[in-house]
Formats: C-alpha cells, structure tokens, sequence
C-alpha cells in the first residue's frame, strides 16, 4: 500500500474516527484502525465492537491495499505534523510495518493483519429515512444530559428513540431519563420513519453522533432494525449495536394536572441558582424555592458552612408553595432552554414538577423535587 493525501484530509477523518477506539485494549486489534487504499480514496474505519465509525478521504493512490496501525498513535503524530504538509503512508514488503513521511519527518509503526480486524456485519435494516443534521442535532442534545449513569439500569443508558401520534400527528421523539429526571423533545416525523421499532441508542454512540452532526447543512440518512443503527453523515457513516431492553413507560410519570404556573427569566434563575448552590455541600446540592404571589426565594442551607438565600421576581399568582430541587439538575435543564423565560409547572412538594420554554411545545422536562 502506498497513498499520498494532505495533511489536514487525514487528520479530520482520523480524528471522527479514533475516538472510539478505547485507550486500554484487552485485544489489540480494536487499538488499530483499517486503513484501505482503493481506487481515488483512503477508508478508515475503527471499532469497539459495539460502535463503527468509517469515513472515506480523498487521496492518491499509487498503490492499492489495506493494513491497520495503533489509531491513537497515528493521529498523535499526524496531529503534530505541520500544517499544509503532504503526508505518505506506505507499507513493507511483509506487511508488518507501515512508515509515516511528512517532510523529514519519519515513523515506522508496527502492524497487524487487516484479515484480523472484526466486522460488525450490519445485517438488513428494516426502516430507513432522512432529517438535517440540524434537526437530529436538536433530538439528542436536548436530552442527552438526563441520560443515566448506573450500569445496574442498563436499559436507561441510552436515549430512547421511537414514533408517536401526538397532537393529530406522527412525531419522532427522543426520550432519556435517569429516575430523578427526564428529557423529551420531539419533531415531526420523517417520511420512512412509519412502524419504526422503538429502539435505544447507547451513551457512547449518542456522544459520537453529536460530535459528528455540527455541520447544520448536512442531511443525515439513518437506517435501523431491532439490533443495529446506522447514521451516514456526508462521509462519515458510523453503525451501532442497540441497547437491547425495554425502556420504561416515561409518559405515566409526565404530570397533566399541575395547575400552578411559574414563569420566571431563564438567564437570571439559573445565575441566581448557580450563586446559592456555591454554599451548598457537594453531595446534597438541594435548594429550596419559596414561591409566592409574584416572587421566588431561593435558599440553601449547608449545616457545615452556612447558608445563602436570593429573592427574584417571577410571574406566580397561585397559593404560595415550598420546594426543594438539586441546583445541578436545575443548572442542567436550564442550559437546555433556548427561550428568554422558563416555565415550571407545578403540583406540590412532592410531586414532579415540569419544565419547558416558554412558547415552545416540543421540548418538555420533568424534575423530581428533594425534600429541604
């Protein structure tokens, strides 16, 4: 194998695709990625045996053929290689080694046998449709913050992702939550998307895929089935397995009947909620809301070192209430906000309470309150 291609072609394609190698390796072939030189382009493709990333870039090719190298260790020297300089990747003889020119500059990195490399055979996809990056973009990072951590409830370690009929219409709605609060946003379903399975889509993945979608003008093809998802973003396509579970019935804990409305300025309610936590001990970070007719006072209390109370003004004219929030989850969601005004819903101390934009119908969360 012997390809020439520039620097800066190599580098961005290398960097979409050695993030998913992992950094400790038990089998040392998931630490390479493929390198396959055919006709006017150079693939790469990487795997972690749930995860694929591949992407193709434009190179000359004076000789066809495939090998895979240490993925870190190529983009770290590909990385630091000037800017502008033409890069050489070619093989030995015996296929063992594979040298790096740029320059002066020479690397000789020891390789394995691309016959070794496993294949996630993707097997037929049931269901395929298109959406603008822009809008997928939308679906995942409104909810990927309430995405659970807790490898016990692996089923909750992904973004569920499935039609509905809402509203006198077919939605493609994405749903996370981690038992203390739950993220939806929808859009209008795509044409393709009819009978989908409702599927979840691992941590990982969706951390990949939001990296990937940052370009708005790009449409996203996506193709599914019941095990696998695969998303083709320009030239980059990346195949994923599926969580393989049931994802909890979230819309039972989606509050219908709260009746008392809060609206309050986005922008300052989160800098006020910042400010008062700063008191607040790490483990416990509960702050307590006293809202009353036309204010909010926020008050948190730290046995250890004190405490820290701010009253703001806020749009409220039901019977006054007390309840108390964890200042990281209020942080979280309202960064998630795009509007100048955030809405809370609420029913009384105990119960969920729900938070959206104001005006803005599509995207919804639910907090669970902490006793204060």
């Amino acid at each position: 194998m012997r390809v020439i291609l520039e620097r800066s072609t190599l580098l961005k394609s290398l960097n979409h695709v050695h993030r998913v190698v992992e950094r400790r390796n038990t089998i040392p072939i998931l630490s390479n990625v493929l390198l396959s030189a055919d006709g006017a382009s150079l693939q790469m493709k990487a795997t972690d045996l749930d995860l694929e990333v591949t992407e193709a870039a434009g190179a000359t090719i004076e000789q066809a053929g495939a090998t895979t190298v240490p993925a870190h260790l190529l983009y770290d020297i590909v990385r630091k290689l000037p800017d502008g300089a033409e890069v050489m990747l070619k093989t030995d003889e015996d296929g063992n080694a594979m040298s790096v020119v740029a320059g002066r500059s020479s690397f000789r990195l020891q390789c394995l046998p691309q016959s070794d490399f496993p294949e996630l055979s993707a097997g037929n996809f049931s269901h395929i449709f298109r959406l603008d990056s822009e809008a997928l973009k939308g679906l995942i990072e409104k909810t990927q913050f309430a995405i659970s951590t807790e490898e016990t409830r692996y089923y909750l370690n992904g973004i569920f992702l499935h039609t509905i009929e809402a509203d006198g219409g077919l939605k493609l709605r994405s749903v996370a939550t981690d038992g203390h609060r739950l993220a939806r946003a929808e859009m209008e379903a795509p044409a393709g998307s009819e009978g989908m399975p409702g599927i979840i889509i691992p941590r990982k993945t969706v951390g990949e895929l939001q990296k990937l979608v940052d370009d708005p003008d790009v449409a996203v093809t996506v193709e599914l089935s019941d095990t696998k998802i695969r998303f083709t973003i320009g030239s980059v396509i990346l195949t994923s397995k599926l969580i393989d579970g049931t994802f909890p019935d979230y819309q039972r804990v989606i509050p219908t009947g709260n009746d008392k409305k809060l609206v309050i300025d986005r922008q300052t309610f989160a800098s006020a909620v910042d400010r008062v936590s700063t008191i607040s001990s790490e483990r416990g970070r509960a702050v307590k809301l006293t809202i009353a007719e036309g204010q909010v006072t926020l008050t948190v209390n730290n046995p250890d070192s004190g405490s820290a109370t701010e009253e703001l003004a806020a749009d409220y004219e039901s019977d006054p209430i007390e309840i108390g929030f964890n200042a990281r989850y209020l942080l979280d969601v309202a960064a998630q906000l795009s509007g100048s005004e955030a809405r809370f819903l609420l029913a009384d101390a105990g119960s969920p309470t729900l938070v959206q934009d104001e005006g803005d119908e599509s995207t919804l969360y639910v907090l669970m309150p902490m006793r204060v």
